[in-house]
């Protein structure tokens, strides 16, 4: 088919836009907040001494965020000398191409940020430590507006400070400021004025980030706290169900739903319960199907592929059986640590420095590489790891590390 000259001078003059990249991890855990990359033709296994370093970044000041990576951006948050910031890095070279304004003050019980910052259309979203909320222009971080989850919505954090990513929801934006006012709220994104507050569910907050999902007809705001793990209409913030569960000095990890079926982890010897949620005439239920210490998770996430669920339980990787509790598998590995999964898969970070290449397998525990870390600080290694667009990223306090996955 011959196009006309005019045609091709408007395809020359005004190029398609393409959408993000098929790679790009937008927010905590990723685009979904599962923890899963969908990213295929990686490595099968890591060269001895791990994949090639591409670059290294420094100054991001003292923290434990992560990052989140989308159309050849990186953004992520530390403390600097004076208060806590945004920063936005070029995923080519590692270079800080802008530094915000000050979030909040720095310190907390463990000095440094938390939060990795959330990004939506041509905003991002940030929490400081101490409940600064912060909505800023993703492409040169000036702030659009901020909220504080103490001062406005009667906040209180537990004892390590507020730890939570926002999720962002259409036009809305959650977090947890916990307390007698209600534990969630959501804001508008537009000016973060308060759309509602979850009068009926007011657990005290603990450092688990919220998830969203469509279950029983009704879109939902799951969040786990150190009494209980609740549903909420996303609608309204009304309570749709809530299961006692109670956790023990810190609960951290993010609740993971599929189908009904919620798993939800925390430490200090409590270790992993399995909940049916249902809904009939009367309305939602939820109900108790196991609780053991098969998994143990505290705070480096835990991740269902299929029917099962993969999650670090002190020393040990685990694997069960989401529906039942069954223990799969349990055996030691690199160290405690947080995980991602990818192109069939598991990244382990431990916290004392390792790292390491899992199959992601529910019959059997498999080592396939492993490698350590250079430059590492003094600080535990708690900052996620994030592959995106064939790269993995290792946060460790003030660096960032960037490895090439690609074959």
């Amino acid at each position: 088919m011959k196009i006309p000259a005019t045609v091709l001078l408007l395809l020359i003059l005004c190029p398609i836009t393409l959408p993000s990249f098929a790679g790009d991890w937008p927010q905590w855990r990723g685009p979904n907040r599962d923890g899963v990359s969908t990213e295929k033709g990686l490595l099968d296994k890591w060269p001895e001494g791990g994949p090639k370093l591409v670059w290294k970044a420094k100054g991001l000041g003292v923290g434990f965020s992560s990052v989140s990576v989308r159309d050849g951006l990186i953004y992520t948050m530390g403390d600097g000398k004076e208060a806590s910031h945004v920063f936005c890095l070029d995923a080519k070279n590692g270079k800080i191409l802008w530094t915000s304004k000050p979030v909040g003050k720095t310190g907390g019980n463990y000095k440094g940020t938390r939060c990795t910052p959330t990004l939506d259309g041509d905003r991002l979203y940030a929490l400081g430590q101490f409940g600064d909320l912060v909505c800023l222009e993703a492409s040169n971080g000036a702030e659009v507006w901020r909220r504080s989850l103490t001062e406005d919505f009667g906040g209180r954090s537990g004892g390590w400070n507020y730890t939570e990513s926002p999720l962002v929801d259409g036009d809305k934006v959650m977090v947890t400021p916990g307390g007698k006012k209600g534990t969630v709220v959501a804001l508008s994104t537009k000016n973060g004025k308060l759309a509602w507050q979850s009068k009926d569910f007011t657990d005290g907050a603990q450092y688990s980030s919220l998830i969203v999902r469509d279950f029983g007809g009704r879109r939902q705001y799951i969040q786990l706290t150190g009494s209980s793990v609740a549903g909420l209409d996303a609608k309204t913030g009304e309570t749709l169900w809530k299961a006692p569960r109670k956790g023990r000095t810190a609960t951290i990890t993010t609740p993971v739903f599929h189908e009904g079926h919620l798993f939800v982890s925390s430490a200090y010897g409590v270790g992993c319960n399995g909940f049916k949620v249902t809904r009939n005439k009367a309305g939602f239920s939820a109900k108790q199907i196991y609780a053991n210490k098969s998994i143990s998770n505290h705070h480096g996430g835990c991740i269902r592929v299929g029917n099962y669920v993969y999650g670090s339980s002190g020393g040990t990787l685990a694997c069960l059986e989401l529906k039942t509790g069954k223990e799969m598998w349990r055996k030691r590995s690199a160290g405690k640590g947080s995980i991602v999964v990818v192109d069939g898969k598991i990244i382990l970070r431990a916290e004392s420095g390792p790292i390491a290449l899992v199959e992601l397998n529910p019959k059997a525990y498999k080592e396939i590489s492993r490698f350590d870390q250079p430059d590492r600080s003094r600080a535990k290694a708690w900052p996620h790891p994030v592959v995106s667009n064939g790269i993995l990223y290792i946060r460790d306090q003030g660096i960032l590390l960037a490895y090439d996955l690609r074959k």
